[in-house]
């Protein structure tokens, strides 16, 4: 099973600037972001896949930019205009290359004041 280390989150003002990081102990296929506000569900931030084809929600395009380096088996996600709105706890998520399962990272609170 693989697991999953996120780093990077904070406390930030609106109008600035994160970046997050989800380093994997092994290969892995296609991974996510994901974020959860509280009393909300948890929501798909963005995804990138193998391959690099990437995709992101509504909320964030123009804004948050998904990478990966597959030689580290590290995603990042670039995060600049933030909002209140994006405060949430984010969380990493990478399909195995199994494709059997997932593994989830521990989640890193993303804070951001107006």
């Amino acid at each position: 099973q693989v697991q999953l280390v996120e780093s990077g989150g904070g406390l930030v003002q609106a109008g600035g600037s994160l970046r997050l990081s989800c380093a994997a102990s092994g290969s892995i296929n296609t991974m996510n972001w994901y974020r959860q506000a509280p009393g909300k569900p948890r929501e798909l931030v963005a995804t990138i896949t193998s391959g690099g084809t990437t995709n992101y929600a509504d909320s964030v395009k123009g804004r948050f930019t998904i990478s990966r380096d597959n030689a580290k088996n590290t995603m990042y996600l670039q995060m600049n205009s933030l909002k209140p709105e994006d405060t949430a706890v984010y969380y990493c998520n990478a399909v195995w290359m199994s494709l059997l399962g997932s593994s989830w990272g521990q989640g890193t609170q993303v804070t951001v004041s107006s």
